[in-house]
């Protein structure tokens, strides 16, 4: 964190010191424009993000200037004042005007709650007419983009102390999954608002099902962050709960072509892939039959809940099953998916999503390891051993959290220099500072080479040499590799075969849930 503090500090702070007065009524100007520009279009109401650049100007962290733009707290809040003055100079006296803004910064030496109260009654002073409550920064990156180890409401208090500063109403993003937590939160009186983000993306008629009380049917926000991930470098946005997303011009109910005639296909495997499969195939009009050889749905997600804090994926999974009854979806529990069975009910081609197989790598005393999978069925239990999980990636770490979770001494070996390389970088933070606290370790550029009674054996790619790492128990939590037995069969058998979800490529959910779809789509 210190690191990343003095990065920072020695990116923002130049910026924000050293910016010219010319270029900052430049800024101040185009905040103007950008207003202007939302009127014409038809918006009642503009918000200024006052939590980033704002937010850095009003900051003893980050301005350091000595000009009418720094030094006490009225400079500092000169270039917040100019923009509000600027919008309403250009789009009207009565124009409302909001802003985003923290209730802390999560910095010792910051804005803590004290100042942003301050800075809230200010900002109603000049006639903001609302404040929509935020936290954080980019240095303390797991409370401005909390993901999944975060609990709804964890910083209501911000809200909460800032509406009872000001007379204005108040708006509060507060990691909202369910429409009855928002209530909660005007109930007790924390915002007159609830701002609602990840939720609108996982699913646009959020508010729609809220409206109808059917909260069960909301695809919700899971927190894996998979949003950021993909935007962060560039992509194209992606949920792993809303394949549609950031794909509405092409993809949705109102694209589908309609022509499945009640043929029956055939879908193998009962996990995300195969479920977002079938959900689009039913809508399309075919008649799918699930099978599944398991004695519930879910596939990998049932693995993928166990971990601490992890139950939005078993929502999932319930959301899921739901929107297979709505459709009719039959669904065939304990059921291998095989092409006799496929046959039988006259289907004319299959979606194949059994999963992967997991890897086991061939070393000395492998017979003697567990699999992450016994581990997350609790199909085995520990509690007080020394345990290395090998693997490092998503499988890995959290089945590291779980069994770290459980009063266990956890290390971590991974061959590669960092673990969650997959995974967005706060979630993988999140995630590593709980196995660190639990007093679990991370080893990396550690290849793992055998298990022998109260160790594995590894072996140093920094020095070359082989060492023990006292253990009382292996566990592998590798991932898995495709299982192309079961693709080939059916892609022998059949003409319209389709392979989604780890038997074609392991992933993640949203990989899943996106390949189920785009599959359906033009199966």
């Amino acid at each position: 964190m210190q690191q990343l503090r003095t990065l920072l500090n020695n990116e923002v702070s130049p910026y924000i010191t050293k910016m010219s007065q010319h270029k900052i009524h430049k800024i101040i100007r185009g905040f103007g424009e950008a207003a202007v520009l939302a009127v014409k279009a038809g918006f009642d109401m503009v918000q200024v993000h006052g939590d980033r650049i704002c937010g850095s100007f009003s900051s003893v962290i980050f301005n350091h200037r000595t000009d009418k733009y720094g030094g006490d707290f009225f400079n500092r809040m000169r270039f917040a004042t100019e923009i509000i003055v600027g919008i309403r100079f250009a789009c009207g006296a009565d124009f409302p005007i909001s802003v985003r803004m923290d209730g802390t910064d999560f910095w010792d030496d910051g804005m803590d709650e004290k100042e942003c109260q301050h800075i809230a009654r200010y900002l109603e002073s000049i006639g903001v007419a609302s404040l929509n409550i935020s936290s954080g920064s980019y240095e303390s990156g797991w409370s401005i983009i909390e993901p999944y180890t975060f609990k709804e409401g964890w910083k209501k208090h911000l809200a909460k102390g800032i509406k009872e500063s000001v007379h204005i109403p108040v708006i509060a993003v507060n990691t909202v999954k369910h429409p009855a937590f928002a209530e909660q939160l005007l109930e007790e009186g924390v915002s007159d608002f609830v701002g609602i983000g990840r939720g609108n993306l996982c699913d646009p008629e959020f508010a729609n099902k809220a409206k109808r009380g059917d909260d069960a049917r909301i695809r919700k926000c899971i927190g894996c962050l998979n949003c950021f991930k993909q935007s962060g470098v560039g992509r194209a946005i992606e949920c792993a709960v809303n394949p549609l997303l950031g794909r509405e011009t092409y993809r949705g109910d109102d694209k589908l072509i309609k022509d499945g005639n009640q043929q029956t296909v055939a879908v193998i495997g009962a996990g995300p892939a195969g479920l977002q499969a079938a959900i689009v195939l039913a809508k399309r009009g075919y008649k799918p039959v699930v099978f599944e050889k398991s004695d519930s749905i879910g596939g990998s997600m049932k693995l993928a809940s166990q971990p601490p804090c992890k139950e939005m994926i078993g929502e999932f999974i319930d959301t899921l099953k739901l929107e297979a009854e709505d459709l009719g979806i039959e669904i065939r529990l304990n059921t291998p998916g095989t092409v006799e069975a496929a046959k039988a009910i006259g289907a004319v081609g299959a979606i194949v999503a059994a999963g992967g197989t997991k890897i086991c790598p061939p070393v000395p005393g492998i017979e003697k390891a567990v699999s992450y999978e016994q581990v997350l069925t609790k199909d085995v239990e520990f509690t007080g051993k020394k345990i290395a999980v090998i693997g490092g990636g998503l499988t890995g770490l959290e089945t590291a959290e779980y069994l770290a979770a459980k009063g266990n001494e956890v290390t971590v070996i991974e061959m590669a220099p960092a673990v969650g390389t997959a995974m967005y970088r706060s979630v993988t933070a999140a995630v590593v500072g709980n196995i660190e606290k639990d007093g679990g370790h991370i080893m990396t550029s550690h290849m793992f080479k055998g298990v022998k009674d109260g160790a594995v054996v590894v072996n140093s790619l920094a020095s070359g040499y082989d060492l023990d790492v006292p253990a009382d128990v292996c566990v592998i939590a590798m991932g898995v590799h495709p299982d192309e037995t079961i693709a080939d069969a059916f892609e022998a058998a059949f003409d319209r075969v389709a392979v989604v979800g780890d038997t074609a490529n392991p992933g993640n959910i949203a990989d899943a849930t996106s390949s189920g779809y785009a599959k359906a789509f033009v199966f």
